[in-house]
């Protein structure tokens, strides 16, 4: 039961980060918050370790714990993270987060094929119900793509006093448009695979080494070298981290808290659970981050019935399997 009720509080987390993230970067931001999270993260999950092992016993640390770890690192901290902020940049906290139940589906067929799970039918059709609920997003994109050009095209013929330039800048516009979109939801998607897997190898490290805390620090202290590693050849990356260290992100920072205490709690929560429990129940951040955006910190992002209806069925998808 303590692990359920730490997945939830952490599924509240996630989805304050996501509508934080959401109200703090815009399309064209060059930050996005990923870097200042998992910083946030290195830093919350290091001194709740230290005060724990000061006034408690330390863990008996094991090669092949950290070893865990440092992969859970690569995959949720940077990986996952880094893409998955980059999907609610595009995409908006919503679609983002309904695009992240599709780790439900991952855990499920990871558990299946090389963790020889069984599968039942409830389980198969809560997976068919989750792919459908990504796929209705992604076709709202396209008939939206198909839409605007539809417009586009209208508004040059309507106005033939337009230059050549002027119409060549708006067809570039449009396929830029169409690309950002298509891209934010294949980063929703790989985000999704790398939190899914990252799930399974964390539980590895629990293990091993049974303290969250650790681990949690361990897989963002990963993240944040791979960032720097990666800024020595890519500026957005450079941009970022300076970006980090001289501009005030309230929002941003904020956002970092709760995805931190989030992560902390999830790691907590696979203590005294199975790993595709608290998955479960951690998807349903889709739903505070739904209500949050609507009602709460009001986003504005456009939230339509197609959005509304995949992120219920996402998360009945979600029930089936966890019923199953």
């Amino acid at each position: 039961m303590i692990g359920e009720i730490l997945a939830l509080i952490a599924a509240f987390s996630f989805g304050c980060a996501n509508v934080m993230v959401k109200k703090g970067v815009g399309s064209n931001s060059k930050n996005n918050g990923a870097f200042l999270s998992v910083l946030i993260t290195f830093s919350l999950a290091g001194i709740i370790m230290l005060i724990k092992g000061l006034f408690q016993d330390w863990s008996q640390y094991t090669a092949n714990g950290i070893g865990w770890f440092i992969l859970a690192g690569v995959l949720t901290a940077y990986i996952g993270r880094t893409l998955l902020f980059t999907s609610i940049q595009h995409l908006g906290s919503v679609r983002a987060s309904t695009l992240k139940r599709l780790n439900s589906l991952f855990t499920v067929l990871i558990g299946v094929l090389f963790l020889h799970e069984s599968m039942n039918f409830m389980v198969f059709f809560g997976m068919l119900l989750i792919f459908a609920s990504s796929s209705f997003l992604m076709y709202e994109t396209i008939i939206s793509n198909r839409r605007l050009k539809n417009e586009t095209a209208a508004a040059n013929e309507s106005k033939i006093v337009k230059s050549e330039t002027e119409n060549v800048s708006k067809r570039n516009w449009f396929k830029r448009f169409k690309l950002v979109a298509s891209l934010g939801y294949m980063y929703g998607v790989v985000s999704a695979l790398a939190y899914s897997v990252g799930y399974v190898v964390r539980k590895e490290g629990l293990k091993e080494i049974p303290d969250p805390f650790f681990g949690t620090m361990i897989g963002a202290l990963v993240g944040i070298l791979i960032f720097i590693m990666i800024s020595l050849f890519k500026k957005t990356f450079q941009h970022s981290i300076v970006s980090t260290f001289t501009q005030s992100h309230p929002w941003l920072i904020a956002a970092g808290v709760a995805t931190s205490l989030g992560q902390i709690l999830y790691f907590s929560a696979l203590t005294y659970s199975n790993v595709s429990r608290v998955a479960i129940i951690t998807s349903t951040d889709v739903i505070f981050t739904l209500i949050l955006s609507a009602f709460i910190f009001k986003t504005h992002e456009g939230i339509t019935k197609t959005v509304y209806l995949a992120a219920v069925i996402a998360m009945v998808g979600a029930g089936m399997i966890v019923v199953g």
